[in-house]
């Protein structure tokens, strides 16, 4: 069976564009196909200059989510990173693979790092090499499928490039895999700047809908959002940023087709209600399937609690295989076992 990986870094609240552009396709389509796992990676939202408890609320809060969304732990594995120490592990021996230049290629790393520097701060090591641990949460599971937005497909092709360096110099032991994007709103942008990204970990509040924001405050940022000059409703990405982006929300919240849609529009004031209400009722039931979870924790632990065990397994045989092969000495009591890749699945 195919397998899939794919996760989601607590560095803020989920967003819009993260329940559009991956986790609706992780629990309609991803879940049920695959053997699939998805993570709340912790660890990466160490990279910059960060609050411990909030990360630990924000973690708590992503893998509610993901369940609210419909992730089913009867299909899938969902599980936080930091739980399983095999991501760690094999980081290093990538890192000893990987180059100081295919690091500082790496698009966000720039934009990151720009930020940082902007604001007077100093950019910590773990942001430059963070697309190694990326791509060892990827290869240790044997993932033949990364879901992604098409800002991180960047990332999936230097996991590929590692794990073919890899295999070609110390013989195969990595899966290579691939990035599969979704075909509507792989990146939603922000309703303020639509040139850039709905990110949740951006200051600009009012241009992201938040998956947990109540209805009146969803219609509200929808309804200022900014559009472009002209009155004409035209689906254009580079010539008209802001009413495409809203024609590409409302053609992922209702299934339609976001350039036939701008035919049907003559003002941006009914093209802005509409695609408000869809993303109101697109919310609704993950909003009251987060409630009923907060009201259980104890469920929202087990499940984190199965997932880190079912992952550790899958995962520990890749890494010792890995260690095997790069030439680091087995411990006594993993001599000969011989664990070849995938002999977990």
């Amino acid at each position: 069976m195919t397998r899939v990986f794919s996760g989601v870094k607590p560095t803020g609240h989920l967003t819009l564009g993260n329940y559009l552009g991956a986790m609706r396709q992780w629990a309609a389509v991803d879940q049920h196909r695959a053997d699939a796992l998805f993570c709340i990676v912790d660890l990466h939202a160490l990279t910059v200059d960060h609050d411990p408890a909030r990360v630990r609320r924000l973690s708590r809060q992503a893998a509610t989510l993901l369940l609210a969304a419909g992730l089913d732990p009867a299909l899938c594995t969902v599980f936080v990173q930091s739980h399983v120490d095999e991501h760690a592990r094999l980081s290093y021996v990538l890192e000893c693979v990987a180059t100081d230049g295919e690091m500082r290629r790496m698009i966000q790393y720039k934009e990151k790092a720009a930020r940082e520097r902007e604001r007077g701060g100093s950019v910590r090591l773990s942001l430059l090499t963070y697309p190694v641990l990326m791509a060892a949460d990827i290869l240790v599971y044997g993932a033949d499928e990364v879901p992604v937005g098409d800002d991180q497909a960047q990332h999936v092709e230097l996991t590929r490039d590692l794990a073919v360096r890899f295999n070609q110099r110390y013989g195969h032991t990595f899966v290579v895999p691939k990035a599969t994007l979704p075909a509507v709103a792989a990146r939603v942008m922000n309703l303020q700047e639509p040139t850039s990204k709905m990110g949740k970990s951006d200051d600009s509040g009012p241009g992201i809908v938040y998956l947990l924001d109540e209805p009146d405050a969803v219609r509200k940022k929808i309804m200022r959002a900014v559009t472009d000059s002209g009155r004409e409703i035209v689906y254009d990405r580079e010539e008209r940023p802001g009413v495409t982006n809203l024609l590409e929300i409302l053609a992922a919240c209702t299934s339609g087709n976001p350039e036939a849609l701008s035919g049907v529009y003559e003002s941006y004031g009914s093209l802005k209600k509409d695609t408000a209400e869809a993303v109101v009722e697109l919310l609704r039931p993950v909003q009251e399937r987060h409630r009923a979870l907060c009201a259980d924790p104890g469920y929202v632990e087990g499940v984190l609690r199965d997932g880190a065990e079912r992952a550790r397994a899958l995962a520990r045989p890749t890494v010792d295989a890995a260690y095997r092969a790069i030439g680091l000495l087995p411990a006594a009591s993993d001599t000969g076992a011989g664990v070849v890749l995938n002999a977990a699945r």
